[in-house]
């Protein structure tokens, strides 16, 4: 199972609707796909339209007294499984402090599902902190979406940074460019020149669309509620760039 984990320090840049419509993408071309919403809002869950709560929480869950597999919830979208967010997420730097090994508790509690999916997708909160450190030693890659300004470009260069100093075996970085407007001068500028200066960082641009803010209301990933429309095209071009990267397919994802 290839675990893949979208990840920002800010807020508010696409994170969780790259998480839900990549995953739902994954799921459409025939993996079997997990995403695992480890954000205390739970937004990816509500876009599910699904309850967020966790029988016996975040503190079962990481000590492994809860049946992963129990928890699971069904999507509309056939092949793709979510594990839901709970509000005592919110407290998940805490639980993995008080655990040995912390760093290789999230990934721990994937392994019961190593057999029954190729792909999970892991939409993480916001920030620095023992969580995401797990989310590092525990994903193959970190899909960083990125709002084309300078200052982004820097916070993720401070990443880059930080992950292949403090992990040991650090995951694949893969950035793009997210929220882009076309009628602006310096996100033009900025999607034809950071791929160029970063190779980590992917060609395809999600741009700044009605489609994507209206997930919230719809409750649906793009690839149901639009699957024609430009942002669902983005967003697959980005899927196919993702896999090419990764040599993700049916069969060829184990390891």
């Amino acid at each position: 199972m290839k675990v893949l984990a979208t990840y920002n320090l800010k807020g508010g840049v696409g994170k969780t609707s790259a998480a839900v419509n990549m995953a739902s993408l994954s799921a459409m071309d025939g993996l079997a796909t997990l995403i695992w919403d480890l954000d205390p809002q739970g937004s990816a869950t509500f876009l599910f339209r699904v309850r967020p709560k966790v029988r016996g929480g975040a503190r079962k869950l990481v000590r492994g007294r809860s049946e992963v597999a129990e928890l699971l919830r069904g999507t509309d979208v056939p092949g793709l499984d979510l594990l839901p967010a709970d509000f005592s997420y919110r407290h998940l730097d805490l639980v993995l402090d008080d655990t040995k090994n912390p760093t290789a508790r999230l990934r721990r509690v994937l392994a019961p599902l190593e057999q029954d999916y190729e792909v999970a997708v892991l939409d993480c909160p916001p920030s620095i902190s023992l969580v995401s450190e797990s989310v590092f030693e525990g994903a193959d890659a970190l899909l960083v979406p990125l709002v084309p300004t300078s200052l982004a470009v820097r916070s993720f260069e401070q990443l880059v940074d930080f992950v292949s100093s403090r992990v040991d075996h650090p995951p694949a970085i893969l950035a793009f460019l997210s929220m882009v407007d076309r009628r602006k001068r310096l996100h033009c500028q900025l999607a034809e020149e950071l791929p160029e200066r970063h190779p980590s960082i992917l060609r395809t641009a999600i741009p700044s669309m009605t489609d994507i803010e209206r997930m919230g209301v719809l409750r649906q990933p793009l690839p149901l509620a639009s699957p024609a429309g430009a942002a669902t095209r983005a967003y697959a071009a980005l899927w196919a760039e993702v896999t090419a990267r990764l040599r993700l397919g049916p069969g060829v994802t184990d390891g």
